[in-house]
This record gives structure tokens, sequence and C-alpha cells, in this order.
């Protein structure tokens, strides 16, 4: 029984601890985005090149996905016992992602079809613009500023 016991500790121990670590990782800072996206324009398939592109695609494929997922949530939660103005809503959230795209309600719209290299000189032009990096210390803050920018989701849709 003693020895169940101390096995079964262990194995909390070790599930504690990569828990904890899957929650430590480290943020990218923008210091050192602009560090591999300052060479793209010489050398855009090398290593710090790709690292850049991938970075800034890596960025809108999470905001879509994430934005795409947590509006299907909130429909799916209004379909359980919906009122008519809780329908309503639903319709409205189906409405705008259909019409803008995923990235809606994260503020930016790319639209359809847009070339990723568009977009990264978009990036790569603000990060090589920027003066200070005081509130803009993580690489996602400044890459979230340009998209939301740059790419504005027209908000006349009722």
């Amino acid at each position: 029984m003693t020895f169940k016991l101390f096995w079964h500790a262990i194995g909390m121990l070790i599930i504690s601890v990569a828990a904890g670590n899957a929650w430590a990782v480290e943020a990218l800072s923008t210091e050192e985005l602009i560090s591999h996206c300052a060479v793209y324009d010489e050398d855009p398939d090398g290593k710090d090149g790709i690292f850049c592109v991938r970075y800034i695609q890596g960025f809108i494929d999470g905001a879509v996905v994430t934005d795409e997922r947590v509006a299907y949530n909130v429909a799916d939660e209004y379909e359980r016992s919906e009122t008519p103005t809780e329908r309503a809503i639903r319709a409205r959230l189906a409405s705008r992602i259909e019409l803008f795209g995923s990235s809606y309600y994260a503020g930016f719209c790319l639209g359809e079809p847009l070339p990723l290299a568009d977009v990264v000189r978009k990036v790569i032009t603000d990060l090589l613009k920027l003066e200070s990096l005081e509130g803009r210390e993580l690489a996602r803050e400044v890459v979230f500023e340009t998209l939301r920018r740059e790419y504005p989701c027209k908000t006349n849709v009722r």
C-alpha cells in the first residue's frame, strides 16, 4: 500500500512539473523579432528571414483559429436556451465571421486572397520604424498593432 502511494505521489509531482513548464513559454521580444526581420530583404530564404515570416504567419493563424473558435463557442452557448435577442446576436456573430473572416473579432480582416508577403512587408516596415520599444516590448504587440491598423474591418454590418 505504501509503495503504491509513493508512486502515485511521484506521478503527481511529474505531472505538476510538466504542467508548470507548459505555462512557462517565453514570449518573443520585439527586439528579437526585429533582429530576424531586419535581414529579410537581403536574405528572405535564410534562417532569419524564414523565422520572421513564420512568426508573423503563426501569429495570424493563431488569431484566426482562436477568434473563430471563441465565436463559435459563444454562438453554441446561446443556442442552448436562447431568447430572441440572443438568437439575433448569434446570427450576427455568424454573419460577421462569414462576411469578414475568422479574425473579425481580433480587430483585423485580411480578406481573401491576400499574399502573406504583403502582410509581412507591412509588419517589417513597422518593426524597422520603431523609435522606442516602450509599451511594445513583446513582438506580438507590434504585430497585432500593425494588423489592426493596416487591415481594419469594416464595421458597418448590422
